[in-house]
């Protein structure tokens, strides 16, 4: 029976002569020469970078032991985008490759350059959107053992697990990875706390970004099988349904349509993919360079003036919805309101003591930046505080706002929303700096290790050769669907949303699926979750003995 399996098996994979050629290298030492000058390079970039930030902030250079434990962080966090960009991004060359569109590797460094421009485009959107999975009290504590376990902990996870899938030429989904080892290090640390103690996870944000994990292939598998039977209605060419001819490039115009989806999709991956980096870096540098990276000193002093007037008119706006008179008057003697914001965050529990607890910390922090025109002026003392204030404040109004509790009129409601704004402006950022490493990591990780996860998608999905119309179906809805999640601040897989747009394609056309790969590749759809929740919440427990 297995034998029967491995023949037919066999006889469903591409033949010797209609195989793409992926093994051709350019010739001469010049691409390593210039990959490795490339690497270190960025590297080199990343450390004058924070010497040059940590001068500028007024801070004394920082120890030897802090700040090699900086560098040992950015450079996992720049290795798991690395990881990234040849476990994702392979998918996005698959298609050019096996329609002769591009030249393998040519393929794969034109691809390495879009997700480096994708990277510097991004809006950060993400980014936070996955910060704000992890436990608010790890989050305001991330420069704690337990904050920096935390954050080890998930990156190594994912790390990994996306190796050992690469390593087995299984495209699963590094951002379904990276979700897995966030849950598993709330998880821990609620377990370690109890239940009524500390939070796991938070789980209405979780939901909203497992929606979007779980119904994106669904869309890449319908709406690419969709659109390539719209072409067959449309489009009555036969070549762009036939399989390509070896060694000989597609028509020039179908040419044009495949390559530019190819760029399209690397580029909304790097917009996409490359924030989640992003987000950790920043809590990272959070943690340990406090003063330097805590609050966004490009903020203007106008804008500094307007967040103090909205500071006043919202603290006053509470006060009155509260019917205190005075934003601590309802506080128990002693409460702390940074504690009760905290418990509301966390449990989407609101007490009596909410409202005026909000209105308090409202209230602290203009009186905290009261006398800075800019906040690089907050002394260097309160730039922890101010900021912790300024996220917890800011996560409060977006619970308050999503819930509809309490419900607020029309005029709170609008000064809350522009408050949060401001709030997010002085706290949720990423240097341009930060944004050019990631872009270096993922752009050079493209051009490594992808071969595994090309042959996947390219030969081992359908039972026929991939045609033009079933790439360039599958690329667009990739594109499409990816971009429209950067949009909405949600992270998706490139890898799950084009391998299953190139299954889409094979069912629709009638081709027929290898179910073997199928088989494997729901496997690891299945099995991406549970493993790095395991991976990532045993790594957290080890680390907190460590640290």
């Amino acid at each position: 029976m297995q034998k029967q399996v491995a023949v037919a098996d066999a006889a469903s994979e591409p033949d010797a002569e209609s195989r793409v050629d992926l093994d051709r290298q350019s010739k001469g030492p010049a691409g390593p020469i210039i990959f490795v000058l490339v690497l270190l390079g960025g590297l080199a970039f990343v450390v004058w970078s924070i010497v040059k930030d940590i001068d500028a902030s007024g801070t004394s250079t920082l120890a030897i032991i802090p700040f090699a434990l900086l560098l040992l962080a950015l450079l996992i966090a720049l290795g798991f985008e690395f990881v990234n960009g040849f476990h994702d991004t392979a998918n996005a060359v698959a298609t050019v490759i096996y329609t002769n569109s591009l030249p393998a590797h040519f393929a794969v460094v034109w691809s390495g350059l879009w997700n480096f421009l994708g990277v510097l485009a991004s809006s950060g959107a993400v980014a936070f959107g996955i910060i704000s999975l992890l436990p608010v009290e790890l989050i305001l504590n991330v420069g704690s053992s337990a904050g920096m376990a935390m954050v080890f902990a998930l990156l190594i996870a994912a790390i990994i697990w996306n190796l050992g899938t690469w390593y087995l030429g299984l495209p699963a989904s590094s951002s379904h990875t990276l979700i897995g080892s966030i849950i598993g290090v709330g998880l821990a640390n609620q377990l370690l706390h109890g239940f009524s103690g500390t939070s796991g996870v938070d789980w209405s944000q979780a939901t909203k970004i497992g929606y979007s994990l779980l119904f994106s292939p669904v869309i890449g598998f319908i709406a690419a099988g969709l659109l390539l039977v719209a072409l067959k209605v449309l489009v009555k060419n036969p070549d762009l349904y036939r399989e390509p001819k070896k060694k000989k490039a597609p028509p020039w115009w179908i040419r044009s349509i495949l390559v530019l989806t190819c760029t399209g999709v690397s580029f909304a991956h790097g917009s996409n993919d490359g924030q989640k980096g992003m987000g950790l870096i920043m809590l990272i540098l959070i943690g340990i360079v406090p003063t330097t990276y805590a609050l966004n000193k490009a903020v203007s002093p106008a804008d500094m003036a307007q967040f103090r007037a909205l500071a006043q008119v919202t603290a006053t706006s509470l006060t009155e919805v509260s019917g205190t008179g005075d934003g601590g008057a309802a506080l128990a003697p002693g409460e702390d309101p940074r504690a009760t914001l905290t418990a509301y965050v966390r449990d989407r529990t609101l007490a009596p003591d909410t409202v005026p607890a909000l209105a308090a910390i409202t209230r602290q922090l203009a009186r905290d930046v009261a006398g800075a025109p800019t906040l690089a002026d907050v002394p260097a003392s309160a730039v922890s505080n101010v900021r912790n204030d300024m996220y917890l404040t800011s996560e409060t109004i977006r619970v308050m706002l999503k819930t509809g509790e309490p419900a607020f009129d029309t005029e709170t409601r609008q000064n809350l929303l522009a408050f949060e704004r401001s709030l997010d402006e002085a706290t949720k950022f990423i240097p341009l700096w930060v944004k050019i490493a990631v872009a270096i990591a993922l752009g050079l990780g493209t051009m490594v290790g992808w071969k595994r996860i090309v042959v996947t998608v390219g030969e081992k999905i359908g039972k026929t050769h991939l045609t033009y119309a079933q790439g360039g179906a599958a690329e667009v809805v990739a594109m499409g669907t990816i971009l429209a999640a950067d949009g909405f601040g949600l992270p998706v897989s490139t890898t799950q949303v084009l391998s299953s747009g190139v299954a889409g394609t094979m069912a629709a056309n009638g081709s027929g699926l290898q179910m073997s790969t199928v088989r494997n590749l729901a496997l690891a759809w299945v099995l991406t979750l549970p493993a790095a929740i395991t991976l990532s919440g045993g790594i957290y427990l080890l680390l907190l003995q460590i640290f």
